[in-house]
């Protein structure tokens, strides 16, 4: 959007402030999950493949008013075996999987190239429901990986320009300018070319569902793919 105005680095507080075991634990047990009444989940009436119900089960969420649905944990693997999460965001997905993005020069970039595996995690506790995906993943070529900033925000654009993720930060002061930099070319060059971006789909071979239960007796299906790609469906135990 070229009317995007880039955020303040100063607009951030500072302030900290130490919080006590005693604080700590009485918040954390204090809290409840799925106090409001949960959606059921006929697993009878699953379809045949996952892509559907994923589907039909995110427009839910959204419906249902879950912030940001399309958020997802992502879990890769070092060259040393040590696994690694974060989250960012579901761009698509199709018959050819789950899409994401980043620059093949960050940390997931690195780590997917030697190690093409991955999971995701969804989490919608609005609803409470998960869904958890394993599968090999492949990064898409240029055309394809410039076409996903191509339909996003200047935002973006500006921080694929910015480049250098995950790479140790000198300053605040440093960040500021290269990102100011690049949200001034992002605006004037929308066609900018990002050439570390990368395009990533993940094709499942495990994809499962699960829907909570304040009683506890909650519900798992798992599609897993059999030999000659066709899907076998099995409920889990909790």
């Amino acid at each position: 959007m070229i009317g995007e105005t880039p955020p303040s680095l100063g607009s951030m507080s500072s302030e900290t402030s130490e919080v006590s075991d005693e604080e700590f634990r009485a918040v954390l047990h204090a809290l409840r999950v799925w106090d409001s009444p949960l959606p059921g989940f006929d697993t009878g009436a699953a379809p045949g493949e996952p892509v559907a119900l994923f589907r039909e089960w995110f427009v839910h969420a959204a419906a249902a008013g879950q912030p940001e649905p399309h958020t997802m944990s992502l879990a890769t693997v070092d060259g040393e075996g040590r696994p690694d999460v974060r989250t960012l965001m579901l761009h698509d997905v199709d018959g050819r999987g789950w899409h994401f993005a980043s620059h093949a020069t960050s940390a997931k970039g690195v780590q997917l190239a030697a190690r093409p595996e991955a999971a995701l995690g969804f989490y919608w506790p609005l609803v409470g429901r998960q869904v958890r995906v394993r599968g090999e993943v492949t990064a898409c070529g240029p055309q394809e990986s410039r076409a996903d900033l191509a339909v996003r925000s200047r935002g973006a654009l500006a921080a694929a320009l910015t480049g250098r993720q995950s790479e140790v930060l000198g300053s605040v002061e440093e960040l500021a300018q290269a990102s100011a930099a690049a949200w001034e070319r992002a605006g004037s060059e929308p066609d900018a070319p990002a050439p570390t971006w990368t395009r990533y789909v993940l094709a499942p071979a495990e994809v499962e569902f699960f829907q909570g239960d304040a009683a506890r007796r909650h519900t798992r299906l798992r599609y897993r793919r059999a030999a000659g790609g066709s899907w076998v469906r099995e409920l889990l135990w909790p």
